[in-house]
């Protein structure tokens, strides 16, 4: 065998794949913790103290949706669950409830990516070494969204096992983390046994969304639910993120409404149900999924650096979903390179500050997949593939 086949085949071996990912996520969170304090009232784990310090505000009756100065920096915004959740990695030392918590993120992943049947062996290497980057910024700063692409993965993975019930789990437990994962069921409708994915999808929301009263009473649960939905209404005022808000307000110089900006989004997203005559074929399907992986991002007016790893795992489906082209292989480069590198020490500090981010030139790349995507499901035809 030559060595470039032995490199190859080495480089591809799940087992080998699966080993790098865990000791990245080991070494991001270590290195993460021994940098200590970022400023006098933040550190470089903030986000992991925030829901850490939620599990314990949740469980004393504290509301959760205000400012804890003494614990950490900024707001918690995930649901009572999540905080409740959370407890499994908050009763152990914080630098090793870090490396379990951003281990989980990557073995989620990982295992969601792994696990799409249609794509080889090789597809599913080289889509996880696409998004290895932006799943370091992710862990970096020990943030969920790795988690819920796994998770909404997961719902296309337990759809097409015929495992309906699952598939229904998968979009709530990803919807109790951050409400947009709610985007992953639309994907139900392109297989049999709607009315059960629905029922399930209701018992397991009102499941998760009761829970919490294990550790507190109903009446405080009700108060935590209320102050959490007036928070977000708040946060929606707050700022546009790197999304198609913000890429047109850096571009043409006005800002938009962001509900007309979202609604205009559902409106071409739900442009491929259009084509109901290749509902059933797999490709189309996984094309679906990578749309729903772009779309939670580019318009999503919180949106920061560690969310891309949803969309970046979104484009590395779409690409493997489909025939190589040089559209797609252009495509695919920018968004490696202004999506995944900039935020690295690899683009200058001042190239970042004047150029990539006065520009939202992370954003720009994933809209541009995201369209060619719509493209894509709008003009596809059965017979233009030999195997699907």
């Amino acid at each position: 065998m030559a060595i470039k086949e032995r490199i190859l085949r080495f480089i591809t071996n799940p087992r080998v794949l699966l080993a790098l990912f865990i000791l990245l996520a080991v070494a991001a969170s270590v290195a993460e913790f021994l940098k200590g304090s970022k400023t006098d009232t933040q550190t470089h784990i903030n986000n992991f103290m925030i829901f850490r310090a939620s599990f314990y505000n949740l469980i004393n009756g504290v509301n959760l949706y205000t400012h804890h100065p003494e614990q950490y920096y900024d707001l918690y915004k995930y649901p009572p669950v999540f905080a409740l959740f959370f407890g499994i990695f908050a009763w152990i030392p914080v630098w090793l409830g870090l490396i379990w918590w951003n281990i989980l993120n990557t073995v989620v992943l990982f295992s969601a990516i792994i696990s799409i049947k249609r794509f080889t062996e090789q597809q599913r290497a080289f889509a996880l070494l696409f998004v290895v980057v932006e799943l370091m910024t992710n862990m970096q700063n020990s943030q969920s969204n790795a988690l819920i692409a796994g998770l909404m993965i997961w719902v296309y993975n337990s759809l097409e096992n015929g495992r309906v019930g699952r598939a229904a789990l998968f979009v709530a437990l990803a919807t109790f983390i951050k409400p947009f994962g709610m985007v992953a069921a639309a994907l139900f409708l392109f297989y049999p046994k709607k009315a059960k994915f629905c029922f399930s999808l209701i018992g397991w929301s009102v499941l998760l969304a009761m829970v919490p009263v294990v550790v507190t009473q109903p009446a405080i649960l009700q108060l935590q639910y209320k102050s959490w939905l007036a928070m977000l209404q708040a946060d929606h005022a707050g700022s546009i993120g790197m999304s198609v808000a913000g890429w047109l307000e850096s571009w043409f110089g006005f800002t938009p409404n962001k509900t007309a900006i979202t609604l205009g989004g559902v409106v071409v997203f739900c442009l491929a149900y259009l084509n109901q005559k290749v509902w059933k074929v797999q490709r189309f399907k996984l094309l679906m999924l990578a749309s729903a992986l772009l779309w939670v991002v580019i318009f999503n007016h919180k949106a920061e650096s560690p969310t891309f790893i949803i969309a970046v795992a979104g484009v590395a489906i779409w690409y493997y979903a489909q025939p190589k082209s040089t559209i797609n292989l252009i495509l695919l480069l920018l968004v490696f390179v202004f999506t995944c590198l900039s935020p690295t020490d690899i683009f200058p500090p001042d190239t970042r500050t004047n150029f990539v981010t006065p520009y939202q030139l992370k954003v720009l790349p994933c809209i541009l997949v995201w369209l060619k995507i719509v493209y894509d499901q709008l003009t596809y035809k059965h017979l233009n593939f030999a195997t699907e």
